[in-house]
């Protein structure tokens, strides 16, 4: 393992051996990045993210025994205060919009250039949301599709609510969005969680997806 670097800490949850030697090489490449720890599974991981407590969890999809997702939502029941970005084969749509819902703050493919998935590491890492180029449009048809379902109105949040969400669509974390609104992080997760409440999604990743379709209509 590298040594700590403050705000840039990574974490490795994947059982192929191979992969994870080859994205702590190419960590080890960013001075500015630290790989704290890895785990070849989920039960581990969880624990080695409670204890090291990392900024950056990169969390495999399809593992052995415990599952990306189980492990996903072990570490937000966990309530760990980390980013976490699905890193997988999976281009399925069904597999994205269940890690979103989990609540990922990305999804990443594994076969994307060495040099692209440091970039995502790195926007990740400022508090950015990061979605493979190619699954943008999956994610989008998948939110839509239920949306028609369901009709959604802008108009039933609060002034501060929509200031809220366009934060989100922008793809900012709660730290930032606090940060620029100049008001608190506990504040900003309370109306994250009533807007999601009023509009009938499960995530703020799907609120961005939702908000950003709403725009471009």
């Amino acid at each position: 393992m590298t040594g700590t670097s403050d705000g840039n800490r990574i974490l490795i949850i994947d059982d192929h051996p191979l992969f994870r030697k080859g994205v702590s090489q190419l960590i080890a490449m960013a001075p500015h990045l630290a790989l704290v720890g890895e785990a070849s599974g989920g039960e581990q991981g969880v624990a080695l993210a409670k204890e090291l407590d990392p900024d950056l969890i990169l969390l495999d999809l399809h593992m052995r025994g415990m599952s990306g997702l189980e492990t996903l939502k072990s570490i937000r029941d966990a309530g760990l205060d980390c980013r976490v970005v699905i890193l997988t084969v999976s281009d399925n749509a069904d597999d994205l919009v269940a890690a979103i819902r989990t609540g990922a703050d990305g999804y990443l493919l594994k076969d994307m250039e060495p040099e692209d998935l440091l970039a995502a590491i790195d926007e990740t890492l400022n508090g950015r949301t990061v979605i493979g180029e190619r699954l943008n449009g999956l994610l989008a048809r998948a939110i839509r599709e239920e949306a028609s379902a369901k009709q959604r109105n802008a108009a039933v949040l609060t002034d501060r609510e929509r200031d809220i969400l366009e934060g989100l669509a922008q793809g900012c974390s709660n730290k930032l969005i606090a940060r620029n609104l100049d008001i608190t992080e506990a504040t900003v997760k309370v109306h994250v969680k009533n807007l999601l409440k009023k509009l009938g999604l499960h995530s703020r990743l799907e609120a961005a997806v939702w908000a950003v379709g709403r725009r471009a209509k």
